[in-house]
């Protein structure tokens, strides 16, 4: 048995259908076979009853008929029959209990008297009547009846009268082999049907596994599956996941290409000049031409310059790279007011030429320390970035909006649709130092925070940067506990 069911776990999903509807269709066809088989038995084998029972005679019910005849029979009862001769058309005598048979004169045939009649006379069960199947001397089929009767001197003798079987019997072989027929067709266009049904049902899963097949052999993910708008099946939505899949792996392959496309440009700027400076102080050790100091000293500020940037764009790089799955790990409640006291103590020392000034209300909210710090760190630098020496930034933090303005020269309108793409920078910012990162970082720290961060030019110049982010004003239980 575990190996057929193995096999049959092996075998192809259209031929699993198939052979189940097919013998889902083969059961019930059997049992209405085998239902109707046993209602026609039984309704022909009571009509062969009844006919035993219509025993009459002038003026008489069934009942009187009956004992009339078996006192007619006993009275004419010579001698034990032993067998007799000619065509068999009726059956009647009367069995006494000592098993001795009394033949009607009428009768063309001796019926068999099997132990069960003999045990039915012995019971003395006047008026019962017991039916069964027997044969007669000849082995003919016989519907038997057997009824007990109680004589003048007080015994028990049994009338048994029967009809031929063998009609019947031949009608309901030739229904049995009318409904194996009807049921062979029956289960044959069932496996027929099922195989068609389950192609028709499973051509999207062959569309799909011919998919699949080809974007694991060619690395092709723009194929997509064609899907009905109106179906809502389990194929259906099968298949809209698929080609929702192949479309973010696409989308997500493009930026990945053009992350590594942009990280290259990015990088390479700073490398050539990083390598140029190193092959001038190279090439003064070598030739043993000291640059001068001055020179030297901007040489290696240069370098260190340089190497800073390029720790900092790594890290941003290392930021954009990480999984979902690796910050949802370290989610959890922060106190944005401390993480924001926090990231202004950083831009009062990158800008100590400047005026700072902060109204900070608690706000709470769910989202990974490290990340949101950074985010308004970035923030906060651009505004110390762009100020002029000795101008002013206000930070305000009231019902989960931060607001930092600065008194820079602000963003012009056409660049503001793309301050948050990677590696974007302003024409005018191309001479200051950073990656293009930052405010890419911050959109996606403050997305995944459930919130949202925009950029806009402030009135009277400047620019204002607006975070929302969802919270309350005060932590939790679980948090402050």
């Amino acid at each position: 048995m575990n190996r057929l069911a193995r096999r049959f776990r092996t075998l192809p999903i259209r031929a699993r259908l198939s052979m189940l509807v097919a013998a889902a269709v083969a059961f019930a066809v059997a049992a209405v076979s085998v239902t109707c088989w046993f209602i026609v038995q039984g309704k022909l084998y009571g009509q062969l009853e009844a006919d035993l029972q219509k025993v009459r005679g002038p003026g008489q019910n069934a009942a009187q008929a009956q004992v009339a005849a078996a006192q007619r029979i006993l009275f004419d009862c010579s001698s034990t029959v032993a067998d007799s001769n000619g065509l068999r058309i009726n059956y009647a005598q009367v069995v006494k209990t000592d098993g001795s048979i009394c033949l009607d004169h009428d009768s063309t045939g001796v019926v068999k008297v099997a132990q069960s009649d003999k045990d039915v006379i012995k019971a003395g069960n006047t008026g019962t009547l017991y039916f069964r199947n027997g044969t007669d001397k000849d082995g003919n089929p016989l519907r038997v009846m057997t009824q007990v009767f109680a004589t003048e001197s007080g015994s028990h003798v049994g009338l048994i009268t029967a009809v031929p079987l063998k009609s019947t019997q031949d009608t309901l072989k030739d229904l049995a082999l009318l409904l194996l027929l009807v049921s062979g067709i029956g289960v044959i266009g069932a496996g027929a049907a099922g195989l068609a049904v389950a192609r028709a049902g499973l051509r999207p899963v062959d569309e799909l596994t011919e998919a699949v097949e080809h974007v694991a052999r060619t690395e092709d993910l723009s194929i997509r599956i064609p899907v009905e708008d109106e179906s809502d099946d389990e194929i259906a939505r099968l298949s809209r996941s698929f080609n929702s899949m192949t479309s973010s792996l696409a989308n997500s392959r493009e930026l990945q290409q053009q992350l590594i496309a942009d990280a290259g440009h990015e990088l390479r700027t700073p490398l050539t000049s990083l390598r140029t400076n190193i092959e001038l102080l190279t090439r003064s050790e070598e030739t043993g031409r000291p640059i001068p100091p001055a020179d030297r000293k901007a040489l290696l500020a240069s370098v260190k310059a340089q190497m800073t940037e390029l720790a900092a764009l790594i890290g941003d790089l290392q930021e954009l790279s990480r999984s979902e799955g690796q910050r949802g790990e370290r989610v959890q409640m922060v106190a944005l007011q401390d993480t924001v006291e926090a990231a202004l103590r950083r831009a009062r020392l990158r800008g100590p030429e400047l005026t700072i000034t902060a109204d900070v209300q608690p706000w709470f909210v769910r989202a990974e320390p490290s990340a949101l710090e950074r985010a308004i760190v970035n923030i906060l630098d651009n505004a110390v970035k762009f100020s002029p020496e000795g101008g002013q930034v206000e930070v305000t933090l009231d019902c989960g909006v931060l607001t930092v303005r600065d008194h820079g020269p602000g963003i012009p309108e056409d660049e503001l649709p793309h301050v948050f793409d990677r590696f974007w920078r302003s024409p005018s910012a191309r001479a200051l130092p950073g990656s293009g990162l930052g405010l890419s970082i911050v959109a996606r720290t403050v997305q995944q925070a459930g919130g949202d961060v925009t950029l806009a030019r402030a009135n009277g110049g400047g620019t204002v940067a607006t975070v929302r982010l969802p919270g309350a004003p005060t932590a939790p239980p679980e948090a402050a506990g």
